[in-house]
């Protein structure tokens, strides 16, 4: 792993904004929240919070990853979402380009994870202690060394995504912990969060909102 942070330092894009919600197209590169160390401090929750003094955090992306993020900008918004987060009532889709070429059409990954602990962030499938993760996935199109794919998470453990693509054979592209020889051969970890569908906190109407992908 690049032990430089040395985030991109394009302006927010700002995907939707009104009174209790904040969506955001995230950069690879940038930490959602702080890192440990002033030299970590730059993230994407400090950035909003400087153009949105009120804004505060819900759920939080990979550095890597890219994508549409999620901010509440008042308190009930926050109780609301956090709700919809941990009740599985959120739906995420993620596009990837994973290594090599997928057979089959689509599929679903069910393996429970748990941190790696002598190898921290790292997570790995542990079917006795792992907690509950799931993953369906479906081809969108084969590429020269690549397949893409579309995955749609039931479940949002720490690099849900990533283990479980890597465990059908097929790692992310460019992924620095999971990715081995030609399937690290990428710019950056070619995952990004292209859509989150949500229930407005105020009056419940269902809202999605998508961010298109830069690879």
């Amino acid at each position: 792993m690049d032990d430089v942070y040395n985030p991109p330092q394009d302006p927010l894009k700002i995907i939707h904004s009104d009174h209790h919600l904040l969506l955001v197209d995230k950069p690879s590169g940038l930490l959602s929240v702080p890192g440990k160390g002033e030299h970590l401090a730059d993230c994407l929750i400090a950035r909003v919070q400087a153009a949105f003094p009120e804004a505060l955090l819900i759920h939080r992306l990979d550095r890597d990853t890219s994508g549409v993020m999620v901010f509440a900008l008042s308190k009930h918004a926050q109780r609301h979402l956090g709700l919809q987060f941990e009740k599985r009532q959120t739906k995420k889709t993620y596009i990837a380009r994973v290594f090599g070429r997928v057979e089959q059409r689509e599929g679903t990954v069910d393996l429970p994870l748990i941190v790696d602990w002598p190898n921290r962030p790292l997570q790995h499938v542990d079917h006795e202690n792992g907690k509950e993760a799931i993953t369906d996935w479906r081809v969108v199109k084969y590429e020269d060394v690549s397949t893409r794919v579309r995955l749609y998470p039931k479940t949002g453990r720490s690099h849900q995504l990533r283990v479980h693509m890597r465990e059908i054979g097929h790692p992310i592209m460019g992924d620095p912990f999971y990715a081995t020889g030609e399937a690290r051969d990428a710019p950056r970890l070619m995952l990004h969060a292209e859509k989150l569908q949500l229930r407005h906190p105020e009056g419940g109407k269902g809202m999605s909102f998508s961010a298109k992908c830069p690879f």
